[in-house]
Protein backbone atom coordinates (compact mmCIF):
# COMPACT_ATOMS: atom_id res chain seq x y z
CA UNK A 1 0.00 0.00 0.00
CA UNK A 2 0.96 3.67 0.11
CA UNK A 3 -0.18 7.05 1.39
CA UNK A 4 -1.81 9.98 -0.45
CA UNK A 5 -1.27 8.56 -3.97
CA UNK A 6 -1.41 5.12 -5.56
CA UNK A 7 -2.70 3.16 -8.51
CA UNK A 8 -6.08 4.90 -8.26
CA UNK A 9 -4.55 8.39 -8.66
CA UNK A 10 -5.77 10.25 -11.74
CA UNK A 11 -3.75 13.39 -12.35
CA UNK A 12 -4.30 16.76 -13.96
CA UNK A 13 -1.17 18.86 -14.62
CA UNK A 14 -1.59 22.62 -14.25
CA UNK A 15 0.96 24.29 -16.50
CA UNK A 16 1.47 21.19 -18.63
CA UNK A 17 2.80 23.10 -21.66
CA UNK A 18 5.43 25.09 -19.75
CA UNK A 19 9.10 24.12 -19.59
CA UNK A 20 8.95 22.37 -16.23
CA UNK A 21 5.41 21.10 -16.61
CA UNK A 22 6.05 19.43 -19.96
CA UNK A 23 9.36 17.87 -18.88
CA UNK A 24 8.02 16.39 -15.67
CA UNK A 25 4.72 15.36 -17.24
CA UNK A 26 6.68 13.13 -19.61
CA UNK A 27 8.58 11.69 -16.66
CA UNK A 28 5.38 10.98 -14.74
CA UNK A 29 3.73 9.35 -17.74
CA UNK A 30 6.79 7.19 -18.38
CA UNK A 31 6.74 6.11 -14.74
CA UNK A 32 3.16 4.92 -15.12
CA UNK A 33 1.23 7.74 -13.46
CA UNK A 34 -2.26 8.12 -14.90
CA UNK A 35 -2.00 11.67 -16.28
CA UNK A 36 -5.53 12.20 -17.59
CA UNK A 37 -5.57 15.94 -18.35
CA UNK A 38 -3.54 19.11 -18.54
CA UNK A 39 -4.46 22.77 -18.03
CA UNK A 40 -3.03 25.79 -19.82
CA UNK A 41 -5.35 28.78 -20.27
CA UNK A 42 -5.78 29.58 -23.96
CA UNK A 43 -4.62 26.14 -25.16
CA UNK A 44 -7.79 24.20 -24.53
CA UNK A 45 -8.56 21.68 -27.25
CA UNK A 46 -4.91 20.79 -27.87
CA UNK A 47 -3.20 17.63 -26.65
CA UNK A 48 0.06 16.90 -24.85
CA UNK A 49 2.21 14.23 -26.47
CA UNK A 50 -0.77 13.45 -28.67
CA UNK A 51 -2.68 11.66 -25.92
CA UNK A 52 -3.34 13.94 -22.92
CA UNK A 53 -6.16 16.45 -23.53
CA UNK A 54 -5.49 20.07 -22.56
CA UNK A 55 -8.19 22.31 -21.08
CA UNK A 56 -8.47 26.02 -20.34
CA UNK A 57 -9.63 25.49 -16.74
CA UNK A 58 -9.29 22.88 -14.03
CA UNK A 59 -13.08 22.68 -13.76
CA UNK A 60 -13.29 21.64 -17.41
CA UNK A 61 -10.49 19.12 -16.94
CA UNK A 62 -12.16 17.55 -13.90
CA UNK A 63 -15.55 17.44 -15.58
CA UNK A 64 -14.11 15.64 -18.59
CA UNK A 65 -11.52 13.36 -16.99
CA UNK A 66 -12.65 12.81 -13.40
CA UNK A 67 -9.16 13.69 -12.11
CA UNK A 68 -8.79 13.44 -8.32
CA UNK A 69 -5.26 14.90 -8.01
CA UNK A 70 -3.51 17.98 -9.37
CA UNK A 71 0.13 18.96 -9.66
CA UNK A 72 1.07 22.60 -10.20
CA UNK A 73 3.96 23.84 -12.34
CA UNK A 74 3.17 27.54 -12.74
CA UNK A 75 5.18 30.70 -11.86
CA UNK A 76 5.03 31.97 -8.24
CA UNK A 77 2.78 34.91 -9.07
CA UNK A 78 0.08 32.55 -10.35
CA UNK A 79 0.55 29.61 -7.99
CA UNK A 80 -1.89 30.73 -5.29
CA UNK A 81 -4.69 31.17 -7.81
CA UNK A 82 -3.84 27.80 -9.37
CA UNK A 83 -4.15 26.07 -5.99
CA UNK A 84 -7.46 27.81 -5.28
CA UNK A 85 -8.75 26.90 -8.74
CA UNK A 86 -7.91 23.23 -8.20
CA UNK A 87 -9.60 23.10 -4.79
CA UNK A 88 -12.65 24.94 -6.13
CA UNK A 89 -12.93 22.40 -8.96
CA UNK A 90 -13.20 19.53 -6.48
CA UNK A 91 -9.64 18.20 -6.60
CA UNK A 92 -9.00 16.35 -3.32
CA UNK A 93 -5.19 16.28 -3.38
CA UNK A 94 -3.15 19.21 -4.71
CA UNK A 95 0.63 19.12 -5.09
CA UNK A 96 2.29 22.53 -5.54
CA UNK A 97 5.86 22.24 -6.83
CA UNK A 98 6.32 26.00 -7.34
CA UNK A 99 9.03 27.73 -5.31
CA UNK A 100 8.83 31.35 -4.19
CA UNK A 101 5.09 31.60 -3.46
CA UNK A 102 4.60 34.67 -1.20
CA UNK A 103 3.79 33.80 2.41
CA UNK A 104 0.87 36.26 2.38
CA UNK A 105 -0.63 34.36 -0.56
CA UNK A 106 -0.30 31.11 1.36
CA UNK A 107 -2.24 32.44 4.34
CA UNK A 108 -5.39 32.73 2.23
CA UNK A 109 -4.70 29.60 0.19
CA UNK A 110 -4.25 27.44 3.29
CA UNK A 111 -7.61 28.45 4.71
CA UNK A 112 -9.40 28.04 1.36
CA UNK A 113 -8.05 24.53 0.78
CA UNK A 114 -9.01 23.45 4.30
CA UNK A 115 -12.52 24.86 3.87
CA UNK A 116 -12.89 22.80 0.69
CA UNK A 117 -11.87 19.62 2.51
CA UNK A 118 -8.88 19.09 0.21
CA UNK A 119 -5.24 18.31 1.01
CA UNK A 120 -2.34 20.46 -0.24
CA UNK A 121 1.26 19.26 -0.42
CA UNK A 122 3.76 22.10 -0.71
CA UNK A 123 4.42 24.63 -2.10
CA UNK A 124 8.17 24.58 -2.76
CA UNK A 125 8.30 20.80 -2.57
CA UNK A 126 9.41 17.92 -4.82
CA UNK A 127 6.07 16.16 -4.56
CA UNK A 128 5.84 12.47 -3.73
CA UNK A 129 6.19 9.00 -5.14
CA UNK A 130 4.73 5.63 -4.22
CA UNK A 131 7.25 3.30 -5.88
CA UNK A 132 5.71 1.02 -8.47
CA UNK A 133 2.34 2.79 -8.20
CA UNK A 134 2.40 6.50 -8.94
CA UNK A 135 4.70 9.54 -9.07
CA UNK A 136 3.42 13.11 -8.70
CA UNK A 137 6.12 15.77 -8.86
CA UNK A 138 9.83 15.69 -9.55
CA UNK A 139 11.29 12.89 -7.39
CA UNK A 140 13.32 10.65 -9.74
CA UNK A 141 11.65 7.28 -10.09
CA UNK A 142 14.97 5.58 -10.85
CA UNK A 143 16.24 5.94 -7.26
CA UNK A 144 13.12 4.44 -5.66
CA UNK A 145 12.00 0.87 -5.06
CA UNK A 146 8.88 -0.66 -3.46
CA UNK A 147 9.33 -1.68 0.15
CA UNK A 148 8.32 -1.17 3.81
CA UNK A 149 9.80 2.23 4.73
CA UNK A 150 7.96 5.55 4.63
CA UNK A 151 10.00 8.69 3.95
CA UNK A 152 9.04 12.29 4.78
CA UNK A 153 11.31 15.32 4.41
CA UNK A 154 11.36 19.10 4.37
CA UNK A 155 14.22 19.06 1.87
CA UNK A 156 13.92 17.84 -1.69
CA UNK A 157 17.58 17.03 -2.23
CA UNK A 158 17.80 15.28 1.14
CA UNK A 159 14.82 13.19 0.12
CA UNK A 160 16.72 12.03 -2.95
CA UNK A 161 19.85 11.29 -0.94
CA UNK A 162 18.08 9.22 1.71
CA UNK A 163 15.97 7.32 -0.82
CA UNK A 164 19.04 6.55 -2.91
CA UNK A 165 20.92 5.24 0.12
CA UNK A 166 17.98 3.08 1.18
CA UNK A 167 17.41 1.65 -2.28
CA UNK A 168 21.10 0.93 -2.78
CA UNK A 169 21.02 -1.04 0.49
CA UNK A 170 18.01 -3.04 -0.68
CA UNK A 171 15.48 -1.19 1.49
CA UNK A 172 12.42 -0.11 -0.50
CA UNK A 173 9.81 2.53 0.27
CA UNK A 174 6.02 2.67 0.58
CA UNK A 175 5.79 6.40 -0.19
CA UNK A 176 8.40 9.18 -0.26
CA UNK A 177 6.91 12.58 0.61
CA UNK A 178 8.58 15.99 0.29
CA UNK A 179 6.54 18.45 2.37
CA UNK A 180 8.58 21.52 1.42
CA UNK A 181 10.49 24.02 3.52
CA UNK A 182 8.29 27.12 3.39
CA UNK A 183 6.91 28.67 6.62
CA UNK A 184 3.33 27.83 5.58
CA UNK A 185 2.69 24.55 3.83
CA UNK A 186 -0.33 22.38 3.33
CA UNK A 187 0.93 19.08 4.76
CA UNK A 188 3.27 18.83 7.73
CA UNK A 189 5.29 16.10 9.40
CA UNK A 190 2.44 15.04 11.67
CA UNK A 191 0.06 14.62 8.72
CA UNK A 192 2.54 12.30 7.00
CA UNK A 193 3.46 10.43 10.18
CA UNK A 194 -0.20 9.78 10.98
CA UNK A 195 -0.76 8.45 7.45
CA UNK A 196 2.27 6.16 7.70
CA UNK A 197 1.12 4.90 11.10
CA UNK A 198 -2.25 3.97 9.56
CA UNK A 199 -0.68 2.32 6.50
CA UNK A 200 -0.32 -1.44 7.09
CA UNK A 201 2.49 -1.73 4.53
CA UNK A 202 4.73 0.80 6.28
CA UNK A 203 6.90 -0.81 8.96
CA UNK A 204 9.27 2.08 9.73
CA UNK A 205 9.63 5.78 8.89
CA UNK A 206 12.55 8.04 7.94
CA UNK A 207 12.00 11.72 8.79
CA UNK A 208 14.33 14.48 7.57
CA UNK A 209 14.01 17.85 9.26
CA UNK A 210 16.03 21.03 9.27
CA UNK A 211 16.73 24.09 11.38
CA UNK A 212 14.08 26.76 11.94
CA UNK A 213 10.61 26.61 13.48
CA UNK A 214 9.25 23.92 15.78
CA UNK A 215 7.72 21.42 13.35
CA UNK A 216 10.27 18.73 14.22
CA UNK A 217 9.69 19.10 17.95
CA UNK A 218 5.93 18.80 17.45
CA UNK A 219 6.47 15.77 15.23
CA UNK A 220 8.69 14.19 17.89
CA UNK A 221 5.95 14.62 20.47
CA UNK A 222 3.46 13.02 18.07
CA UNK A 223 5.79 10.06 17.59
CA UNK A 224 6.14 9.66 21.35
CA UNK A 225 2.40 9.89 22.01
CA UNK A 226 0.83 8.16 19.01
CA UNK A 227 3.18 6.04 16.91
CA UNK A 228 3.84 2.34 17.32
CA UNK A 229 6.20 2.11 14.33
CA UNK A 230 9.89 2.97 14.66
CA UNK A 231 11.01 6.36 13.38
CA UNK A 232 14.52 7.47 12.43
CA UNK A 233 15.32 11.16 12.02
CA UNK A 234 17.93 13.58 10.73
CA UNK A 235 18.30 17.35 11.14
CA UNK A 236 20.01 19.36 8.40
CA UNK A 237 21.81 22.62 9.14
CA UNK A 238 23.72 21.59 12.24
CA UNK A 239 26.51 24.12 11.50
CA UNK A 240 24.27 26.98 10.32
CA UNK A 241 24.77 30.38 12.02
CA UNK A 242 21.75 31.96 13.78
CA UNK A 243 19.72 34.46 11.79
CA UNK A 244 20.90 33.37 8.37
CA UNK A 245 18.53 31.85 5.84
CA UNK A 246 19.76 28.46 4.72
CA UNK A 247 18.07 27.52 1.45
CA UNK A 248 14.47 27.28 2.59
CA UNK A 249 12.45 30.26 3.76
CA UNK A 250 11.60 28.33 6.91
CA UNK A 251 15.19 27.33 7.66
CA UNK A 252 16.09 30.32 9.81
CA UNK A 253 17.17 30.01 13.44
CA UNK A 254 15.30 32.76 15.27
CA UNK A 255 15.64 31.37 18.79
CA UNK A 256 16.72 28.32 20.75
CA UNK A 257 13.69 26.33 19.56
CA UNK A 258 14.93 26.43 15.98
CA UNK A 259 18.42 25.08 16.48
CA UNK A 260 19.59 21.68 15.33
CA UNK A 261 20.67 20.76 18.86
CA UNK A 262 17.22 21.43 20.29
CA UNK A 263 15.55 19.38 17.56
CA UNK A 264 17.97 16.47 17.95
CA UNK A 265 17.32 16.47 21.69
CA UNK A 266 13.56 16.35 21.01
CA UNK A 267 14.09 13.36 18.71
CA UNK A 268 16.15 11.52 21.29
CA UNK A 269 13.64 12.25 24.06
CA UNK A 270 10.88 10.75 21.87
CA UNK A 271 12.84 7.57 21.17
CA UNK A 272 13.58 8.53 17.57
CA UNK A 273 16.86 7.13 16.27
CA UNK A 274 19.04 10.05 15.19
CA UNK A 275 21.18 9.82 12.05
CA UNK A 276 24.24 12.05 12.18
CA UNK A 277 24.80 11.61 8.43
CA UNK A 278 22.28 10.67 5.72
CA UNK A 279 24.00 7.33 5.13
CA UNK A 280 23.40 6.42 8.79
CA UNK A 281 19.73 5.86 7.95
CA UNK A 282 20.60 2.51 6.42
CA UNK A 283 21.94 0.86 9.56
CA UNK A 284 19.37 2.52 11.81
CA UNK A 285 16.46 1.33 9.66
CA UNK A 286 17.92 -2.16 9.23
CA UNK A 287 18.12 -2.53 12.99
CA UNK A 288 14.46 -1.55 13.35
CA UNK A 289 13.18 -3.85 10.60
CA UNK A 290 14.59 -7.01 12.17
Amino acid sequence: MSIFIGKDTTLVVQGITGRDGSFHSKQMIEYGTRVVAGVTPGKGGQTFEGTVPIFNTVADAVASSGANTSVIYVPPMYAADAIIEAADAGIQFIVAITEGVPVLDMTRVYAFVKDKGARLLGPNCPGLISPGESKVGIIPGSICAPGPVGVVSRSGTLTYEIVYQLTRAGIGQTTCVGIGGDPINGTNFIDALAAFEADPATRAVCMMGEIGGTDEQEAAQFVKDHMTKPVVGFIAGQTAPPGRRMGHAGAIISGSAGTAAEKIQAFEDAGIGVARRPIDFVDLIKARLR
